[in-house]
């Protein structure tokens, strides 16, 4: 088609024939002159030879080779229309948005990552090493905070307490306000599912240290070291290796075969923690659930430790949904929607992940 010899070009391409008799051109030599025809013919399609149209023949932007009559070559005749336009316009590339993208991508990367810096110095300073906040610093605790989180230490996910409530009084349980122990198990629970999120994060060969020690003081010290972790998991790729899995420690590979009944250990002391902080030790004085909401708001304000874990708390809820939603692709295909949603819902969501792990998906 007409159409055709333009379709390659891009931007208004103009096609006109040589109307001229180009023989009578001062610049040619005469002796050339005689050899070049007065009128050009306009080719139909590369390596074709189709017949030129006759004199007698109009021509349009649709007029196809075989609408013009055989015969001998003839010259185009001056009916043929000047000027050929082809109205295409300039297509512009997918690739010219690309550093576009990827400038903004860059940008969004370092933001964050500043953000996350800056929470860890406020966390160290603020929680750790300054006197404003509620309760003592590290470097001026008292004694009494000391023995306080030592007998929560050792009721650890409820197991003296629990081995004591049913006769096994290998060591004595210290008796605690369940407020207290409450909510320090639960912060516990909740770090203790961590561990196979972080061990099946499709960024963690981002970072360069040692997972199992990472999440062993986070257990201790929580945010201290999960925020580095989240910020470090941002870097850009510079090599091949973050493309190459890490190989997984024991450690690794028990928290993450056993994703699903770490979920239910995890999810189950969060709720257990819950249950104990509203109902444990009622013949023991610690009052109704009113007086205990009035312990607990006074216990925020008074003891660091406690203060501490309503910043944990408060940091998990978003580094949980931020961490499942780079790592749906680990979740049973039937089931990605569902822990989608959930994974929003505090300690639920991360309970449902581990829950519906893919056991056949490479981690």
């Amino acid at each position: 088609m007409w159409t055709t010899m333009v379709s390659h070009f891009r931007g208004p391409v103009f096609l006109s024939p040589y109307t001229r008799n180009l023989s009578s051109s001062s610049s040619i030599p005469s002796s050339r002159a005689s050899s070049i025809p007065s009128h050009l013919p306009i080719p139909v399609a590369s390596g074709a030879r189709a017949p030129l149209p006759t004199s007698g023949t109009k021509l349009s932007p649709s007029t196809t080779p075989s609408d013009v009559p055989t015969g001998n070559y003839r010259r185009l005749s001056a009916t043929v229309s000047p000027t050929l336009i082809c109205h295409s316009s300039r297509r512009k590339a997918a690739a010219d948005t690309a550093p576009e993208e990827d400038e903004s991508d860059d940008l969004r990367r370092t933001v964050i990552q500043a953000l996350l810096w800056g929470s860890e110095a406020v966390y160290i300073l603020w929680l750790l090493l300054l006197p404003y906040a509620p309760g003592d610093p590290v470097w001026a605790i008292s004694s009494e905070t000391v023995n306080s989180l030592i007998g929560l230490s050792l009721n650890f996910f409820f197991i003296l307490p629990l081995m004591n409530s049913v006769g096994i009084s290998l060591i004595d349980a210290p008796v605690l306000h369940p407020m207290s122990e409450g909510l320090f198990n639960f912060v516990i629970g909740w770090t203790f599912m961590f561990a196979p999120l972080l061990f099946t994060d499709c960024r963690r060969n981002r970072y360069k240290g040692s997972l199992d020690v990472l999440w062993g003081l986070q257990m201790f010290l929580t945010n201290v070291f999960l925020i580095p972790y989240m910020a470090i998991r941002l870097n850009g790729i510079d090599n091949e290796d973050d493309s190459t899995p890490r190989k997984p420690s024991q450690l690794g590979l028990v928290m993450t075969r056993g994703g699903p009944i770490v979920g239910l250990i995890g999810g189950g002391i969060c709720l257990i923690s819950t249950l104990w902080a509203i109902f444990a030790r009622g013949d023991s004085g610690f009052g109704d659930l009113t007086e205990r909401a009035d312990f607990l708001v006074r216990y925020l304000g008074s003891e660091r430790l406690a203060y501490a874990f309503i910043w944990d708390i408060l940091l998990y809820t978003i580094f949980q949904p931020w961490l499942i939603g780079d790592n749906l692709q680990n979740v049973q295909r039937g089931k990605v929607a569902a822990v989608s949603f959930l994974r929003f819902v505090p300690v639920v969501g991360l309970a449902a992940y581990l829950l519906c792990l893919n056991p056949d998906e490479k981690l």
